[in-house]
């Protein structure tokens, strides 16, 4: 499912005779060493925060962790339907993109506890923007 991304320069545009690689077949200073470093594609910012956040449940994970910590139960109470492997597997997925952070606390039975880190606290706004459309649109 996921696209191919376009070649670098079929995304930008330039005038004619003002490519870094065209002109008078010389490459000089600053430009031979800008298209050196210029990557083949841009790859797609929507793409790259979706593979931060992860799955479907990632983001009900997210609305119920911006209220502050919570524990496992708290979470696999608040979000209806999920599984405890599902529940398992995103949180694991956000803990390894530094989206929460996991504590384990050495009690009988053992207490973990999920909170967002600055990096999760970050995708509020978005969240809230989703919440608005949705109260607009669906």
């Amino acid at each position: 499912m996921t696209k191919s991304l376009k070649p670098l320069e079929q995304v930008l545009e330039y005038p004619a005779g003002k490519r870094p690689d065209e002109g008078n077949g010389s490459k000089q200073g600053a430009h031979a060493d800008q298209a050196a470093k210029e990557p083949a594609c841009i790859p797609c910012s929507i793409e790259k925060t979706l593979d931060v956040i992860g799955g479907k449940w990632a983001f009900l994970v997210l609305r119920e962790l911006f209220g502050g910590t919570k524990r496992f139960g708290e979470l696999q109470r608040s979000i209806h339907n999920i599984s405890p492997t599902a529940l398992t597997n995103t949180l694991r997925h956000m803990e390894e993109k530094g989206v929460l952070e996991r504590r384990v606390y050495p009690t009988v039975p053992v207490t973990v506890e999920y909170t967002l880190t600055p990096k999760g606290e970050d995708l509020h706004p978005i969240i809230k923007g989703m919440k608005l459309w949705a109260a607009k649109w669906a």
